[in-house]
C-alpha cells in the first residue's frame, strides 16, 4: 500500500467546535501566550495556566470528530496512513485513526514539572489537573503539553514518515508553526502534496496542489482524487 501521510493543524478541528488560537476570535486574544503556554507562565501563575488546559480539557470532552476526521480515518482502507498532528486533541483517535504522532503533546495526559518525557492518562470522568496533584517522583502534574521554547521531541519521530511518503497533505495548518512547518522540507522531490485550507496559505513549495476548502469537504474532495 502506498504510504499517505497527513500533516493537520487548529483547523482540521475547527468544525467540531474546538477554539483555534490564531484566527480573528483566537484563543491568543483571550489568553496572551506568554501567561498561558509557556514554562514562565506556568512558573509565575500555575493555576491560571492549570485552569485554562480545564477549561480546555472540559470543552474537547463534549465535542465529536466531524467527516474531516473520519474521512482520514477511511483512508486506512486505500493507504497506509500515518498522521502527524500540531492538534493536543484526541479526535483523530476516536474517529478511528491507527497511527497518530502528537508534536505539542496530549490535552487529556499530564506529566511531572520533573519529567516531561513520562506522561499519564487524565481520566475522563475526574478531567481537572489541580495545585497539589503530584505525580509519582512528587512533582507538581501539568498538563502534557509542549510549550513555547520546549523542545518538540516527537518531531524526530514524525521526520521519517514523512521522508518515506508517496503522498504528503497539509490540513488546517498556517505552516508558521515550526518545526512542524519544516516537515515539508523533508517530502521528497516528486511526492504529490496537497494542502487544504479555505484561506491562503504561504508554503515554501511551489508544487503543492491546493483544496481550498474546510477540512470536512476538502478531505471529501481529496478522497475521490486519491482514488482515481
Amino acid at each position: 500500500m502506498k504510504k499517505l501521510v497527513i500533516l493537520t493543524g487548529a483547523g482540521m478541528s475547527a468544525e467540531s467546535g474546538i477554539s483555534t488560537f490564531r484566527d480573528s476570535n483566537g484563543l491568543w486574544n483571550n489568553y496572551p501566550v506568554e501567561q498561558v503556554a509557556t514554562p514562565e507562565g506556568f512558573a509565575q501563575n500555575p493555576q491560571l495556566v492549570l485552569d485554562f488546559y480545564n477549561f480546555r480539557r472540559r470543552e474537547l470532552l463534549k465535542t465529536e470528530p466531524n467527516e474531516g476526521h473520519k474521512g482520514l480515518a477511511a483512508l486506512e482502507k486505500y493507504f497506509e496512513v500515518h498522521i502527524i498532528t500540531q492538534n493536543v486533541d484526541n479526535l483523530h483517535e476516536r474517529a478511528g485513526s491507527s497511527h497518530v504522532i502528537h508534536l505539542h503533546g496530549e490535552l487529556l495526559k499530564s506529566c511531572s514539572v520533573n519529567n516531561k518525557n513520562i506522561s499519564f492518562d487524565i481520566p475522563t470522568y475526574d478531567p481537572d489537573i489541580n495545585l497539589g496533584d503530584k505525580a509519582p517522583d512528587g512533582g507538581q502534574l501539568r498538563p502534557f503539553i509542549v510549550w513555547f521554547g520546549e523542545s518538540v521531541p516527537k518531531i524526530e519521530e514524525a521526520i521519517p514518515y514523512v521522508e518515506l511518503s508517496d503522498i504528503f497533505v497539509v490540513i488546517g495548518t498556517s505552516l508558521n508553526v515550526y518545526p512542524a512547518a519544516g516537515l515539508l522540507y523533508y517530502v521528497k522531490k516528486d511526492t504529490p502534496i496537497f494542502l487544504i485550507d479555505p484561506k491562503e496559505v504561504s508554503a515554501c513549495r511551489h508544487d503543492i496542489k491546493f483544496i481550498k476548502k474546510g477540512a470536512s469537504e476538502g478531505v471529501k474532495i481529496l478522497t475521490e482524487r486519491l482514488k482515481l
